[in-house]
């Protein structure tokens, strides 16, 4: 294994030409280069090395460590991620009217019934994980709450329309596609 540079090296690479390391991951460099600006490179790419800077390098970047804590807080807390509304929606009414035109028309501003939405999408995944890391279910009484959460999120789909973000969309039992 290669010996991991540290940043302010300079090596010449030969499709990039001259430039200087001014990132390192475990994976990659990050290096400005002369002619075509900043571009990522293997850390096992073929380049040759023309002064190593000396520092001791940590390669795991800060972005890594962010996004693992954001998966672990995620994953753990009750605390809910942003979740954009569709544009479309945005200002938006959802309109309730009655089959009995004596009855009256419900208005609820399409934002407020989102947020509910997502409240409910958000404390469904509180409780998988409760579920999940709970010592007191066996592994088949798991299965069987699992399963009728996996039906939740099939029945909230409808509401798919709503999100921004296809990545946060619910998603139901997809082997019965």
């Amino acid at each position: 294994m290669k010996k991991i540079l540290g940043i302010g090296s300079r090596i010449e690479h030969p499709q990039h030409g001259k430039g200087v390391v001014t990132n390192v991951t475990s994976k990659m460099y990050w290096v400005t280069f002369i002619d075509s600006g900043l571009e990522t490179i293997d850390i096992d790419d073929e380049f040759t090395v023309i002064e190593a800077a000396e520092d001791e390098v940590d390669s795991v970047s800060f972005y890594e460590v962010e996004k693992s804590l954001r998966d672990i807080l995620k994953k753990w807390s009750d605390i809910s991620e942003i979740t954009p509304i569709a544009d479309k929606y945005k200002g938006g009414t959802m309109i309730l009217k009655p089959k009995d035109d004596g009855l009256s028309v419900k208005e609820i501003p399409i934002n407020t019934f989102f947020h509910k939405i997502v409240m409910l999408r958000d404390r469904l995944r509180v409780m998988e994980q409760k579920i999940n890391s709970s010592k007191a279910l066996d592994d088949q009484d798991k299965i069987d709450l699992q399963q009728y959460i996996t039906r939740c999120y099939g029945s909230l789909t409808t509401f798919n329309v709503l999100f921004k973000n296809k990545s946060q969309y619910f998603v139901g039992d997809s082997s019965k596609n």
